[in-house]
């Protein structure tokens, strides 16, 4: 079987830093880092995952480099008295991911454009960088696009800020089946069963269990 360009462009990106792409990549990240945060690409840097997307060389289509800072929060440590464990500044995270951060930094510098998709392009020391693939809904080669002119409905209008993209889908939980132990009916009947079996921290400790009549009907003890 003949094995398409894509394949081996996949192949080379499994690995970006070992081999040939090693040093191909530190030149990058030095000319990345001296450049904006959010720029805009002529063509795609992984052609693959850019197709896969969606995207495609016609007008319309614009890919933009977004740079965003690893790491927590950086919360400012607190000038009046606390015990380190109530300082509030370490282990503190974003509830998104810097994948959708990306998304969104290039949506608020291209307003007219909607987001399509984003992949990885690398990581150094300090930022990740990502590539995202954004695509103008009123251009008439977009409009009369069979493949792409649903983008051009009202209802797309804002998508990434409404965790449209698949971004935001994993962060809502719709990727997989994250989704399912996520829910409030799960996590209270898990406690429920911790409880029956003595699991619980409140029967390791000897404490006493409150009987509801609700509780006793769900453990079938008669109260």
């Amino acid at each position: 079987m003949v094995r398409s360009m894509y394949h081996y462009m996949a192949a080379l990106w499994r690995k970006p830093y070992e081999g040939d792409m090693l040093q191909l990549m530190k030149e990058r990240f030095i000319k990345w880092r001296r450049g904006p945060s959010v720029v805009r690409v002529e063509a795609p840097t992984r052609l693959d995952r850019a197709r896969s997307i969606g995207y495609k060389a016609k007008q319309g289509f614009v890919v933009v480099r977004v740079r965003v800072r690893k790491g927590g929060m950086r919360k400012e440590r607190p000038n009046k008295g606390r015990r380190p464990k109530r300082m509030g500044v370490y282990g503190y995270a974003p509830e998104k991911s810097i994948q959708l951060i990306a998304e969104e930094r290039a949506a608020r510098k291209y307003p007219n454009l909607e987001v399509l998709g984003s992949y990885y392009v690398g990581d150094d020391g300090l930022y990740k960088y990502y590539e995202i693939v954004l695509v103008d809904p009123a251009h008439p080669s977009i409009r009369s696009d069979e493949d792409i002119k649903w983008i051009a409905d009202p209802s797309q209008r804002g998508r990434v800020f409404r965790g449209k993209t698949f971004a935001g889908r994993r962060m809502r939980g719709l990727i997989g089946n994250r989704g399912v132990r996520g829910t409030h009916n799960w996590k209270w009947k898990k406690k429920m069963k911790e409880r029956t079996l003595k699991k619980r921290h409140e029967a390791s400790r000897g404490a006493r269990l409150i009987l509801t009549k609700k509780l006793a009907k769900e453990l079938g003890i008669e109260k």
